[in-house]
């Protein structure tokens, strides 16, 4: 597997992750201590977590998953481009 295509794979991870953490928030029926529910907050607590505590309090709704996959993509193309 080359640099590049592990790149797009773990930004890949991290963008389904991400998702997928935005989508169980509109199902509150699905237990928190689920293992896959369990997995996938410890995959994006990590990005989550300090883009939230930089967010203003103010707001309604926590938009910091989509800042977050944001982070992802560009953090993704900036490294694809610098290995050619």
């Amino acid at each position: 597997m080359s640099v590049g295509t592990l790149i797009e794979v773990v930004g890949t991870f991290f963008y389904v992750a991400i998702l997928a953490r935005v989508i169980l928030t509109w199902f509150p029926q699905v237990r928190r201590d689920n293992p896959l529910v369990l997995l996938i907050h410890a995959v994006t607590e990590p990005i989550l977590g300090p883009l939230r505590r930089l967010m203003p309090r103010r707001m309604t709704f926590d938009i910091t998953p989509m800042i977050a996959i944001f982070l992802v993509i560009i953090i993704q193309r900036i490294l694809l481009a610098a290995i050619g």
